[in-house]
């Protein structure tokens, strides 16, 4: 086996191994898991993340995942707390504690100090007989049998585990507190995302050029309002009411049926029935209309009267597609 073979082998029985590692989660969803979603879902504080080493990096991601998804969370990495940042945990916040042992000293030395303030405690734990299982008020079980770790030491199954428990967590809790796509967007405004999620066709058209030809209008009008709107067409309108669309296609089809340019006028080429959007219509899902109607521009309209257009390169350009 060559070298190259090797690597691609020997990622596949990593890969492999995460895989066979984590199907046990399942089993570890019992009404525990049940009770935990909806305490954190009651309680009036955040929960607070903590832990060490890759763990902590993985509470890092949890609380993120939390906070996008309208459960207020915050990372307190546990060597930290021991050393001033305990004032994190508030009165009615809730402490998620995640650890494969749980039994590192940073959590030994935390998990009392958590306590006498009188908050509930949460353990992510990959050791049911552990310091942190058993003082904990709730425990999510997140025990592997080996890492994918040749030597079985590097956490990789272990964080695996972890990563999913949290995003099962996040997701039990969104679908309790029935957390829509537009609640979603609320925490999303920035970045592709959340342009999927609040960009209208209206926001884009305004800034496009608007071209548009009346129903007399000449050939050489039409292709200069074509070329000036830089979308590949141009609405055919009447008193700000839409006719119809005139694409580039419409022209190289026109001049394949020699048809006499010096008397053509925009009624006699236009296409009467184009795909016409409202302005309220989301920006991603005018990009899917385009590519299932295999069309690179929609006209947007409100109350019948034409805005402008949208094309498929301004979706690409704000990365909704």
């Amino acid at each position: 086996m060559n070298q190259v073979a090797q690597i691609q082998q020997f990622a596949l029985e990593a890969i492999q191994a995460e895989i066979e590692g984590i199907a046990i989660l399942p089993s570890y969803i019992d009404v525990q898991f049940a009770e935990i979603c909806l305490a954190i879902a009651r309680t009036n504080g955040r929960l607070v993340v903590t832990g060490i080493g890759k763990s902590a990096i993985i509470a890092q991601k949890i609380v993120a995942t939390l906070n996008s998804t309208g459960q207020p969370s915050i990372f307190m990495h546990a060597a930290d707390a021991i050393h001033g940042d305990l004032g994190i945990v508030q009165a009615e916040d809730i402490v998620l504690a995640i650890s494969k042992s749980g039994n590192t000293p940073e959590l030994k030395a935390l998990i009392p100090f958590i306590k006498s303030f009188g908050n509930s405690i949460i353990a992510m734990v990959g050791s049911l007989d552990s310091y942190l299982a058993t003082h904990a008020d709730y425990v999510i079980n997140t025990s592997i049998e080996n890492e994918a770790c040749p030597n079985n030491l590097a956490p990789t199954t272990s964080t695996t585990a972890q990563l999913i428990m949290g995003d099962a967590l996040a997701i039990a809790l969104m679908k309790l507190k029935n957390f829509s796509a537009n609640d979603f967007s609320k925490y999303h405004p920035g970045g592709a995302l959340g342009k999927k999620l609040y960009m209208t066709c209206q926001s884009i058209a305004a800034n496009n050029a608007k071209p548009m030809v009346a129903a007399s209008s000449n050939l050489a009008e039409i292709i200069s309002q074509i070329g000036k709107g830089r979308l590949g067409a141009t609405a055919v309108v009447k008193d700000s009411s839409l006719l119809g669309i005139i694409t580039d296609g419409d022209l190289r089809r026109m001049l394949m049926l020699n048809m006499d340019v010096n008397t053509i006028t925009a009624e006699q080429i236009m296409s009467k029935n184009p795909i016409i959007l409202q302005a309220e219509t989301l920006a991603a899902e005018a990009a899917l209309i385009m590519q299932s109607k295999k069309i690179t521009q929609v006209i947007i309209t409100k109350n019948n009267e034409y805005l402008g257009m949208v094309h498929y390169h301004d979706c690409a350009k704000e990365g909704i597609i």
